[in-house]
Order: C-alpha cells, then structure tokens, then sequence
C-alpha cells in the first residue's frame, strides 16, 4: 500500500460544540487511521510558522479574497493584495489560538485528497451537501468579512504532500508518530487476503 500521511486541526469551534468524536468517526469509517493525536492550546509562534508569513504567498491569499469579493458582488476589501493577505493570517492566528484545538496525523492511501473532500469547500456555504462544514456549520466568507474576521472553518487539512511534509513536523515530534497496522488494511489493501 503506497502511505500518505496528512495534517488535520480540529479547530476550537469544533472542540466548544463537542463534536470531535462524530466527526472523527467519518475518516476513521473510511479506513484512514490516526497515527498521531493531541490536544493544545497552540502558541501564536507555532501558528505563525503554520500560516506562511511568506510575501508571495500572503499576496495571493490577498488577491484570492479581491477575486471572491467580486465573485460575489461585495464591496472590495481595502488595502493591497499584501495587506489583505497578512490580515487575514492574522485572523487565522487569532482564530487557531483562541481556544484548545485537535491536531491529528491520517495516513492511508490517498489520504490528503480524501480527506479534504469529506471537509468540503473552504468556504462553509458553498460546501457539497453532505459535507462537515455544509453538515455543521452555516458560515461564509460574506460573514466573516462583514464581521471582520476569518471565516469559522473548523478544520485545516493539508492540500497537497509538499504541505504534509512541512506542516507535520511543526505539530508533532518523530517520536509522536505511531506506526501499527489496523485489521481494515489486511482487508482493504492486502492483495494476499483474499486469495485461497
């Protein structure tokens, strides 16, 4: 089986309405298997590291926020693209650290993909049906912005291995990562299980 490891945060949204353990339970039913889990408080150091205080890429979360404003037909936000950038991973900094979060490394095949797709959009009104953020939550980046303040995702997932790989280590300690086999793996991805 070819692994792949991602980063989720249950952020502290989804731990204040207790719903850690029925949500858990949708990547645990798809096979995926938990190899690292903590709870904290993270530092606005670590969250800091986490949200790339990178010029290029705070200028494109910028430029995405102008984009989707007038998607929508909203009033553009002020400021440059740079500047709207660092706002808003100031929010993220803010929102990570407001309260205790859950961070979990999935492993399994395809699993950053996967897992992304169960979470749906980034944007909560505009999730799939069926979704976690369309199943529990109604927030949208209209309401954040209007409020001035992030939009209440309840989770991050890594989006691509290049990402895993940088954020895994920030979170977690090589020694906190557990390696075990699960009996779904023998049945799900063992070519020798079912053969006589």
């Amino acid at each position: 089986m070819t692994k792949q490891r991602t980063l989720t945060v249950f952020k502290p949204d989804v731990i204040q309405r207790q719903i850690v353990g029925e949500i858990l339970q949708r990547f645990e039913r798809k096979g995926f298997k938990v190899v690292a889990m903590k709870m904290l408080v993270p530092s606005a150091e670590l969250v800091g590291k986490h949200y790339s205080g990178d010029e290029a890429y705070l200028t494109d979360v910028g430029s995405k926020t102008i984009a989707f404003a007038k998607e929508r037909g909203d009033n553009i936000p002020e400021g440059t693209p740079l500047e709207l950038g660092q706002k808003i991973r100031q929010y993220n900094i803010d929102y990570l650290t407001c309260g205790p979060v859950i961070a979990m490394v999935l492993e399994g095949p395809n699993v950053i993909e996967a897992v992304r797709k169960i979470i749906g959009r980034s944007n909560p009104i505009l999730a799939d049906v069926g979704t976690i953020r369309s199943d529990y939550t109604t927030d949208s980046y209209f309401l954040a912005d209007v409020q001035g303040r992030t939009t209440r995702t309840m989770f991050h997932a890594s989006d691509s291995v290049e990402a895993a790989n940088r954020e895994i280590p920030l979170w977690f300690e090589v020694d906190e990562i557990v390696e075990y086999e699960t009996a779904i793996e023998k049945i799900l991805y063992d070519v020798g299980w079912s053969s006589n």
